[in-house]
């Protein structure tokens, strides 16, 4: 499940990369949910025909962490897709990626999934990565001496890394506090309830402050279908998933979106990594494979 949601999610976010330069971030992570919700749908409706899944029961606690993961995904992405108009495809997947250990780190403090020593180190390992893209990256800004520890690159990675380490930890809450049923048909139900509440909160935002971006996303129909289209395959295997397994060694699995990542930067969108960039990458899949390993 996880390998099939890097695949699509690579794919995915080099789309939305390619519409950012089009439409404004907010825009864009609309198209994701808009144009994902039929597909999802479609994908329900399968299960409950197929699997015999019946009626469930939504609690409080369903409700109000699909509502949080809601919220927090839809800021986690906008802040990816800032990040990306400053840094190339490559460079900043990795800097989103450090939400694979702040997941284990909010994981272990706030929902009781804690982490062993191999753990720790892996995020050591992943630390030392992200600060060596940060001292490039200012360097080439001509930054303070100091500066290189934090920037806006590092800013914006890291605050969408932490966002979507939340919103993973409360998917994964709201799923199985839906009970002991087929696990697939959790996941749909979390990612469905919260697509529709996603594409409700930003379809009334933006019909209500910014109507012209509304038909700006109908002419660029095709780029934002193959987004929605990517997004719904990627959510339905990251949600399954996470219900299956703690969504800190879900992330860990998910890092080889490093390596899709660094060969479409390279082919499609024809960006170069120095050095540098290269060693922190290289540095974050190291110490997430060691946390993966470790288990």
């Amino acid at each position: 499940m996880t390998l099939f949601a890097v695949c699509a999610q690579t794919l995915r976010t080099a789309g939305q990369k390619r519409l950012t330069d089009r439409l404004q971030p907010i825009t864009v992570t609309f198209a994701r949910y808009l144009f994902g919700l039929p597909i999802v749908a479609i994908y329900f409706f399968f299960l409950v025909k197929f699997s015999g899944s019946t009626a469930i029961t939504f609690s409080y606690v369903f409700m109000i962490f699909v509502g949080i993961a809601a919220l927090f995904q839809i800021a986690a992405t906008i802040l990816m897709l800032e990040l990306f108009k400053l840094r190339n495809f490559a460079i900043g997947v990795t800097y989103v990626r450090s939400e694979t250990f702040l997941t284990a780190i909010v994981g272990a403090l706030l929902f009781g999934e804690f982490i062993d020593r191999g753990g720790w180190i892996a995020i050591i390992l992943s630390m030392v990565g992200i600060l060596i893209l940060n001292r490039k990256h200012a360097a080439l800004e001509r930054a303070k001496a100091m500066n290189w520890l934090w920037n806006r690159s590092a800013a914006l990675g890291l605050g969408s890394g932490l966002l979507f380490a939340l919103t993973s930890l409360s998917i994964r809450k709201a799923s199985l506090s839906l009970g002991d049923i087929n696990y697939l048909y959790q996941a749909c139900v979390t990612l469905l309830s919260m697509i529709i509440v996603q594409v409700i909160l930003m379809g009334v935002y933006l019909l209500v402050r910014n109507p012209e971006q509304l038909s700006g996303l109908a002419k660029e129909w095709k780029l934002s279908g193959f987004i929605g289209m990517t997004s719904a395959f990627g959510s339905i295997g990251w949600f399954s998933a996470m219900t299956l397994e703690k969504a800190a060694l879900v992330k860990a699995l998910g890092q080889l979106e490093l390596i899709l990542a660094l060969i479409i930067s390279r082919s499609f969108f024809r960006e170069r990594m120095n050095y540098l960039e290269a060693i922190g990458m290289g540095l974050t899949a190291a110490g997430i494979t060691w946390l993966l390993l470790s288990r």
